[in-house]
């Protein structure tokens, strides 16, 4: 198989894109199982990633991580521990990056703010084999083709917030902000991208709700628009919201602040048929890339057998592709996981009525069947 139809690396429009990666370099990859499903799906897209090395000769080196999320609260108080701070630094240290399963309470929040990981891509590609499975009509789906970029660094979710109890009950208080200089570095990373796309770039405020935010955006977003000569187009959040269900076919690249971009990506999730289905990368202007899933730690079907581990298969081509310059490998890992779906073999939450679902394990095992296949027809 050719890497022809392999897609282009997202972080090539980062302010200091990724550097190439000799293949002849060990792979350092920093492994964080999480909680909740993570213990199911982490190991099916492991095994497809040892497979891949073996097949290509690139050495890799598995680290594994310790506990993050909720359980590493409990442990260490933390949901990002000092310990795992200090296993993620010396992964990057040695130019690699981190495959994360699901981490619950401010994991994701911490990392993001401990090793300035500002901007998030999220895909928002449906696979046609899926079509029917959702809960979207055929024809809204098929017009789907995005790319979300989200600024992690500021907004809500990186605030300051305390409780305390007034003279009428509790009052709760969260304090944040955005600064000039963190809102153009994204803007300018989502105009990039558009530039190389169809050169259309969506902006998504709130005018009337966030005023002096929506103001400091939207000057910014001018000027950036017109030196990379892309449309740019404004809506509010809940009318974003709704056209991206309604007409997905109208969005290229869309650009948020930190909260509106978590709630779009997992309303794009529709589109994909399955919270299951989706992932993202989180990446900074130092070469560094943290990979996960786009769905949370699933504790109600934990231990069942019957997650969707594709969004962190997709993870894994993705980490690949951006990190390690290794287009072949998501290329056969999409093909993998797209003739599975073709021959009907599916998990719960994408089956369709009357369509028997398969376990966690049993897809992993299909789609490591198909690898193998088409890693038989691919010499590298």
């Amino acid at each position: 198989m050719s890497d022809g139809n392999a897609r282009p690396r997202l972080t090539s429009v980062l302010q200091t894109p990724f550097a190439s990666f000799d293949r002849s370099r060990d792979h350092h990859i920093g492994v964080f199982v999480g909680e909740g499903i993570g213990e199911e799906v982490v190991p099916v897209a492991v095994r497809l990633l040892e497979r891949l090395g073996e097949h290509f000769g690139r050495r890799l080196v598995l680290h594994e991580g310790g506990l993050i999320g909720l359980p590493a609260k409990i442990e260490s108080g933390s949901s990002l521990s000092e310990a795992v701070k200090a296993q993620a630094r010396e992964v990057f240290a040695l130019g690699g990056a981190l495959f994360c399963g699901p981490g619950g309470d401010r994991f994701v929040y911490e990392v993001r703010r401990e090793f300035d990981l500002y901007c998030k891509f999220t895909p928002i590609e449906p696979f046609p084999e899926l079509r029917g499975a959702g809960s979207v009509r055929d024809a809204t789906v098929a017009k789907a083709d995005m790319i979300a970029v989200r600024e992690n660094m500021g907004g809500i979710y990186q605030g300051e917030w305390s409780d305390e109890r007034g003279d009428d009950g509790r009052v709760a208080h969260h304090r944040f902000h955005y600064r000039e200089a963190d809102v153009c570095r994204i803007l300018e990373v989502a105009a990039r991208l558009a530039s190389t796309r169809r050169g259309s770039l969506t902006i998504v405020l709130k005018p009337g709700g966030i005023p002096s935010i929506t103001h400091l955006w939207r000057d910014c977003a001018d000027p950036i628009a017109r030196r990379f000569d892309v449309r740019l187009n404004e809506l509010e959040i809940d009318n974003a919201v709704y056209q991206l269900i309604a007409d997905p076919g109208q969005f290229d690249v869309l650009v948020s602040p930190n909260m509106f971009g978590d709630v779009l990506a997992d309303c794009g999730a529709l589109l994909l048929a399955s919270r299951g289905l989706s992932f993202s990368g989180n990446f900074n202007d130092s070469g560094n890339g943290v990979y996960q899933t786009g769905h949370g730690a699933a504790r109600a079907i934990a231990g069942m057998g019957v997650a969707n581990p594709t969004g962190q298969i997709l993870s894994l081509g993705m980490m690949l592709r951006e990190s390690f310059d290794w287009p072949e490998a998501d290329v056969l890992l999409r093909a993998a996981v797209r003739q599975t779906l073709a021959d009907g073999i599916v998990t719960s939450d994408v089956a369709a009525p009357g369509q028997a679902p398969v376990g966690t394990a049993e897809f992993g095992a299909a789609v490591g069947d198909r690898l193998e296949r088409l890693l038989d027809q691919h010499r590298p």
